[in-house]
């Protein structure tokens, strides 16, 4: 019996079945591409419902933390204007235009009527109960200004230093370096019991003091010093 191979056919079977190869290969990727997209599809609806089933929730704690955030700025501002230990006394522009810092705690009085002391001031700790230069309390701060020059003010302290009973010693303030004058630190002249730290300065045709009485402000005293300005 003869056998005859038909080479032809043999290479058609051949394609076919590479064919069919490629076709069941493109299809496997087809469905696997697919399951893919069903199960990202699957995800992303999932997420999107449990937002937009949360969407509240959601805004209302952002909203929360914002407000959150904002009410501790705003509690921390108001913080440092609380603890800001500081008030001012602003002079009348005719005697200087005086701007002294004080603690906030501090009771004040001070008189722009007239006399020798066209302006006279008394800073204290709590309530004032009285304003004089014979009161029994040691005042935190004085502020005066005086209507005798400069140079007469000074030298009624000439003898009280010739008898060791005061220090003289030259002074300027820190904002004002241009006016020197003196500061003076023992007996007081208008009160023997008390012992004051007394800034005198020359004032146009008046005298400025500042002083404080005993020791027991002298660092409150020294502070109030750093940021006293006036016109010369």
């Amino acid at each position: 019996m003869a056998i005859f191979i038909n080479f032809g056919t043999i290479l058609s079977m051949k394609h076919n079945q590479n064919g069919f190869s490629t076709l069941l290969f493109s299809f496997i990727a087809t469905i696997i591409l697919l399951i893919v997209v069903i199960v990202f599809s699957v995800w992303a609806y999932s997420g999107r419902q449990k937002y937009k089933n949360n969407v509240t929730d959601i805004v209302n704690a952002a909203v929360n933390k914002a407000v959150a955030n904002q009410k501790n700025i705003d509690n921390q501002q108001f913080l440092v204007a609380e603890q800001s230990p500081y008030t001012a006394y602003y002079g009348p522009q005719s005697y200087g235009s005086l701007v002294v810092q004080y603690p906030k705690t501090w009771s004040s009085y001070v008189n722009t009527t007239g006399g020798n002391y066209p302006l006279d001031g008394y800073f204290f700790p709590g309530t004032l109960t009285s304003v004089s230069d014979n009161s029994p309390v040691n005042f935190a701060l004085r502020i005066r200004v005086d209507n005798e020059p400069y140079s007469q003010v000074i030298s009624q302290y000439s003898s009280l230093q010739s008898s060791g009973l005061v220090t003289v010693s030259s002074y300027s303030l820190p904002k004002v370096p241009s006016v020197v004058g003196v500061k003076v630190t023992g007996q007081m002249l208008s009160n023997a019991q008390k012992n004051a730290t007394d800034i005198i300065l020359p004032l146009r045709s008046q005298t400025l003091e500042i002083w404080t009485e005993g020791g027991s402000y002298l660092s409150n005293f020294n502070t109030i010093l750093q940021s006293l300005v006036f016109s010369p």
